[in-house]
């Protein structure tokens, strides 16, 4: 008979062996797979976690460059109520002005005459108007070419429909003086000086072409004179070209029925 005690040190035998096979073979096959799949979760959660607190930093700055605009616009919008305010009281100035200036009796415009000067002016900015004296003023670079007398098509249609105001009825009763002013350098060019030897010549010859041109769009030389003031009323000492540009110019008197002569200005000329 088989020994009892020997048989169930076979058994224990085997199951140990069993039992040290298994721990040498290593995890199962699914087993692994399982643990993979939870290292790339991990590192997923970890990715989405940075993820949400960078949006949560660039919802912070979102918030603050929106307070930030908001109150630029709020500043903006107190800045252009400003300057609103500001022009609607600088027009209420300019209304009454205008009104004064037109109220005085030594002013030879009506409101109708002074309302239709400020539209030509408006139309063409090189017509310059001041309603207070009547004296509509031109730049002669604009008028003439250069040594020129000959006036620019351009310049012929604001003096026609200069004219035009004028020929209204109730404007036959004022009459014009022209006044031609030239800069402080002499005649340089040949050619100019052959049709203007003196800045004398030039400002009553330009002078004179401006009355021609009146006389044909309508104006009766009647009411008409011209005058030359070479170099001798400058409005800005000669002291750079802007000013000697400003100097070149022709100045059209609107004067009452009963004004015989232009005088000088009240200023002292300048030198």
């Amino acid at each position: 008979m088989t020994d009892p005690v020997r048989i169930t040190r076979l058994v224990a035998a085997g199951l140990l062996c069993g039992c040290l096979s298994a721990c040498h073979t290593g995890p199962h096959p699914q087993l692994q797979q399982s643990m993979l799949q939870s290292r790339r979760l991990y590192l997923q959660n970890q990715n989405l976690a940075m993820q949400n607190q960078s949006l949560g930093h660039l919802a912070a700055e979102n918030q603050r460059l929106a307070e930030q605009n908001q109150a630029l616009k709020a500043n903006l919008d107190l800045a252009q109520q400003r300057l609103d305010n500001l022009a609607s009281s600088n027009s209420q100035l300019a209304d009454k002005y205008k009104n004064l200036l037109t109220s005085s009796p030594n002013n030879p415009l009506s409101n109708d005459q002074i309302k239709r000067f400020e539209e030509l002016r408006q139309k063409y900015p090189e017509f310059e108007f001041d309603p207070q004296t009547g004296v509509s003023k031109f730049s002669t670079d604009l008028l003439f070419h250069s040594g020129s007398d000959e006036i620019t098509p351009r310049s012929q249609q604001i003096l026609n429909e200069f004219a035009q105001i004028m020929n209204r009825p109730d404007a036959q009763h004022l009459k014009v003086l022209v006044v031609g002013h030239t800069d402080d350098k002499p005649i340089g060019k040949p050619h100019t000086r052959s049709h203007h030897p003196t800045n004398w010549h030039l400002s009553t010859n330009r002078a004179d072409a401006v009355v021609l041109a009146l006389r044909k769009h309508g104006i009766a030389e009647t009411r008409m004179g011209a005058a030359g003031y070479s170099m001798y009323q400058p409005l800005s000492p000669n002291t750079s070209e802007d000013a000697r540009q400003k100097n070149r110019r022709v100045e059209i008197y609107v004067l009452a029925p009963d004004a015989s002569i232009a005088g000088w200005d009240d200023l002292t000329p300048l030198k």
